[in-house]
């Protein structure tokens, strides 16, 4: 269980010691889909829901997700979050919504998990807002395209894999 680092040396889960590692600048990009019927990306565009701005309060709920994510995801460490950019771009010839969550912050660990968990929950509020004209999206993948800081440093997705 070496390279699981939430596992001790007898296969304990425990929360990882980070109290050693230097404070360096972090950043994680993620990215994710929501795949819906052409009618229901019309009427997010033209902004003819009921219930107000789909994209941004998706946009503010994956900022608020970003900020819980210690609190939902057992040994993630909570961390001081610089900066959350979340872009939600409407794809009409694919009839899909894109989501691409940057998450920064100056610490000891990283901010992959906030970053996943923004893109994720940005895309569900989509869901939550137009389930009603539409029960068949789907939500799809959701993830990590860069981290950086640490000392395992810079690492990019080799390439974009399209679903």
């Amino acid at each position: 269980m070496a390279n699981l680092t939430h596992f001790n040396e007898t296969g304990a889960v425990h929360m990882v010691d980070v109290g050693d590692k230097n404070m360096t600048k972090r950043v994680a990009v993620s990215e994710g889909y929501i795949d819906m019927q052409p009618e229901t990306l019309a009427l997010i565009i033209e902004g003819g829901h009921s219930k107000g701005d789909v994209l941004g309060i998706a946009r503010i709920a994956g900022i608020m997700a970003t900020k819980k994510t210690a609190e939902l995801i057992p040994l993630c460490h909570p961390l001081p979050i610089s900066h959350v950019d979340i872009e939600l771009d409407p794809e009409p010839t694919d009839h899909r919504v894109h989501c691409r969550t940057t998450v920064k912050t100056v610490g000891q660990t990283g901010v992959e998990m906030e970053a996943l968990t923004a893109t994720q929950v940005a895309l569900l509020t989509i869901y939550d807002m137009c389930k009603a004209v539409d029960r068949g999206m789907t939500i799809q993948s959701v993830r990590l395209l860069e981290k950086a800081g640490g000392k395992s440093g810079h690492w990019t997705r080799d390439q974009r894999i399209e679903p």
